[in-house]
């Protein structure tokens, strides 16, 4: 099986890191074009984010990982398996601070500077506005100020960018984030579902903790107002008279109450464990 990976750009090292958590390590050397995993059935195409999806559709690659922007984009027909929760941003339309063009209406007849061609079409179309779109690759921000454009559709993570370039958001398109996508006709592969099943899981643990302690039994409601886990605790018996082991799984988040609060109900003997992965 081939992995199609951003080759650079805010999407690369976060989709490496997460073949890594989920036991796929790159044997790359210098990013090569094409590389070597430690697993003899697996390897990783490097290219351009926006290039995947049409290297999966056209089946260079099996699977890969890339922006859902990127697969509006590219309007073609791979399916989306997995929403992997980083690379998260906004496609918006924006325009010079203080102008007269304060929504999107505004736009009607004028130029919109933009990377994302079908995606501006297909927004502009849909609200029957009539744009001259200007296609541009990189700097996007800089249109307006230079007069060739009107305005702009461009990714905006935390709007900084377009605040130091005088431009202010009118409308948002569309949210996207890192995807897992896939040649439609092999969704069902095993290998295919085996790496939708790991990343999810390595998702699925992102600040989980496993708490294993000693309850005595008649403390044992107590414990379980406190930390009733995802499904419930699991509670076994043990050798010493009179006590339970407890396993539960609990977000990071609530660890620094939940232990005292454990101590206080009567758990002893407490042991708090990473997650690696988590499978439902």
């Amino acid at each position: 099986m081939i992995i199609a990976l951003p080759n650079k750009g805010r999407l690369a090292e976060p989709s490496l890191e997460l073949l890594r958590s989920a036991g796929i390590k790159v044997e790359s050397e210098g990013r090569r074009l094409i590389a070597s995993t430690n697993r003899e059935d697996i390897a990783v195409l490097f290219a351009r984010a926006r290039d995947i999806p049409e290297y999966v559709y056209k089946g260079a690659a099996q699977v890969g990982i890339t922006g859902l922007d990127m697969v509006y984009e590219a309007g073609v027909s791979v399916e989306t398996l997995l929403k992997l929760d980083f690379g998260k941003a906004k496609i918006v339309v924006a325009a010079p601070s203080g102008s007269e063009i304060r929504k999107v209406e505004d736009l009607e007849g004028r130029a919109v500077a933009t990377e994302f061609r079908k995606i501006t079409q297909d927004f502009f179309s849909g609200l029957g506005i009539d744009v001259e779109i200007v296609e541009v690759s990189g700097a996007c921000e800089i249109a307006p100020s230079i007069g060739i454009a009107d305005a702009i559709v461009d990714l905006m993570s935390t709007g900084t960018t377009l605040r130091l370039n005088g431009l202010e958001v009118i409308a948002e398109i569309m949210e996207t984030q890192a995807v897992l996508i896939a040649n439609r006709k092999v969704v069902d592969d095993f290998n295919v579902q085996a790496l939708k099943t790991a990343l999810e899981s390595v998702l699925n643990a992102r600040g989980m903790v496993y708490l294993m302690m000693n309850v005595p039994e008649d403390r044992l409601e107590d414990v379980k107002s406190v930390a009733p886990g995802l499904k419930g605790p699991t509670v076994m018996k043990v050798e010493s008279n009179g006590m339970l082991a407890v396993h539960v799984v609990i977000h990071e988040s609530h660890l620094f109450e939940v232990v005292e609060r454990l101590k206080m109900a009567g758990a002893r003997d407490i042991l708090v464990i990473p997650v690696q992965r988590l499978i439902f």
